[in-house]
């Protein structure tokens, strides 16, 4: 029988290829485990046996349970430091922005403020799209259907994230296309813009526009004018914020795809780069730690508020806080939610949590970052765009053809994957179970990122033009 056991401690290993009737990627015990007692993976337990488990024994939903709670009670433990890798020195080709922020894309990006307007956001992007060149990579309409009818929270998330994206660092400018009777129409919406540059950020509303499609046009042809001296430079890694994000989760995304996005994470932080990790309910179970690896007791209290107010969410809305993984979790194996959370908080790696950041909120200190939105693939990465990644590792062992606004690459978690899906994927993790070193295939990830990073290649999502905008919704809908 070929498993993999990823921890000396535990008590369950990770079939490798399917045996009789258990699939690869699930688990089977490696000696007897007794009803009521803890299942180890990782190091750490992910639930209580329902029954005695025999050794070889198929160990999923129909004898394994969670055992968290509602209520914990947190303690900071510093854990010691973790060695980063040696900063070498590695650079990448980039636009260099005014506020010190760089982009690895100088696109337009038309962000309307009200879903009444996607339809004349993509009628501008098709008509302006051949004014896209060299300079200006090109022009892209982001559909939403939020914007009016929405009270407090959920208005300023969408402000908050729109704004974010206007400014970002991979835009030669942005247009904001307004209808004119919205609640976050474009006078209140400046309110949370802030500063911003008129050159490169300009603004139509359509009830006030006679041909608003050719008014559109006409500003994005004056953003580029103003984007006519952007130009690549050469720029260190440190300038580089990447966010990490895991969906279609399998049995080997702990061992191979997480693991890895893990060590590019390691290594981007000790060239004094900025990693983001998100998902926070995909942080239950796994909670503690983080909170032990915080910088600091106030780094750390952030962080027990961002886990108690994720709990709270769920409870408000009458749901269980522990939910299981999805269905296309547990198929691939994945049975509670801190087996999912224990495998999806190695994306992380070992560097110290620097700062926790609400929804919509910027990056701003160098280092791991835990960032505020739920698990769901969508919302999640265009939260992790919205607080300055320029691009995001996404792991995967089921696949998903989705993009968000900014570069997503695809890492398989398993060959097969790879080989069924090459439209979607952009990287085979599965080589970490042929043989490969973790060493060897994290300097290839390495290479593919500083690559797509510099204009050289594009994702798979790119080429085949998928990307979208994900807002988070909470409240109520008037």
């Amino acid at each position: 029988m070929t498993y993999r056991q990823i921890h000396p401690r535990d008590n369950v290993a990770v079939l490798l290829r399917a045996e009789g009737d258990i699939p690869a990627g699930h688990k089977i015990a490696l000696r007897p485990i007794a009803a009521g007692e803890a299942v180890i993976k990782y190091g750490d337990p992910i639930g209580m046996a329902t029954r005695d488990i025999a050794p070889g024994e198929h160990v999923h939903s129909h004898n394994l349970r969670t055992a968290l709670r509602e209520h914990e009670t947190y303690e900071y433990v510093p854990a010691p430091l973790w060695p980063l890798p040696p900063r070498d020195g590695s650079t990448f080709e980039g636009y260099l922005r005014p506020d010190g922020r760089a982009g690895v894309r100088n696109e337009i990006w038309i962000l309307p403020t009200v879903g009444c307007v996607n339809a004349v956001a993509r009628q501008i992007e098709q008509a302006a799209r051949a004014l896209a060149g060299s300079t200006v990579e090109g022009i892209y309409a982001f559909e939403h259907p939020y914007g009016c009818s929405q009270l407090g929270g959920d208005l300023e998330n969408t402000q908050r994230l729109l704004a974010a994206l206007a400014k970002h660092p991979n835009t030669a400018g942005a247009l904001i296309v307004g209808l004119g009777c919205e609640n976050n129409n474009i006078g209140e919406f400046k309110k949370v813009l802030g500063d911003w540059d008129k050159t490169r950020v300009k603004f139509v509303n359509c009830q006030d526009s006679g041909d608003e499609t050719a008014d559109g046009v006409r500003l994005i042809g004056e953003i580029i004018k103003a984007a006519a001296g952007d130009h690549r430079e050469t720029l260190p890694a440190s300038k580089l914020c990447v966010g990490l994000k895991c969906g279609g989760s399998d049995g080997f995304s702990g061992i191979t795809a997480n693991p890895l996005a893990g060590a590019f994470s390691d290594w981007l932080v000790a060239q004094g780069g900025t990693t983001l990790l998100t998902e926070v309910p995909e942080m239950f179970g796994a909670e503690r730690l983080l909170m032990n690896r915080c910088v600091d007791r106030e780094t750390f209290d952030r962080t027990v508020a961002l886990i108690e107010d994720f709990k709270r969410y769920f409870v408000e809305n009458h749901q269980p806080v522990y939910e299981n993984p999805s269905p296309g979790n547990k198929a691939g194996g994945i049975t509670t939610l801190e087996e999912k959370s224990l495998g999806c908080t190695q994306k992380g790696g070992h560097a110290p949590v620097v700062d926790v950041l609400g929804y919509g909120a910027r990056a701003e200190k160098a280092g791991l970052n835990l960032l505020w939105s739920p698990g769901n693939d969508l919302v999640s990465s265009t939260a992790l765009a919205a607080a300055g990644a320029q691009l995001v590792l996404f792991t995967t062992g089921r696949g998903t053809p989705f993009g968000c606004p900014v570069p997503t690459v695809k890492i398989a978690t398993n060959t097969a994957l790879y080989e069924k899906k090459p439209l979607w994927m952009d990287f085979n993790a599965g080589a970490l179970l042929e043989g490969e070193s973790m060493e060897s295939l994290s300097a290839r990830l390495r290479g593919d990122v500083l690559k797509i990073a510099s204009g050289a290649r594009q994702t798979r999502a790119e080429q085949r033009g998928v990307r979208g905008l994900y807002i988070f919704k909470s409240g109520v809908t008037l």
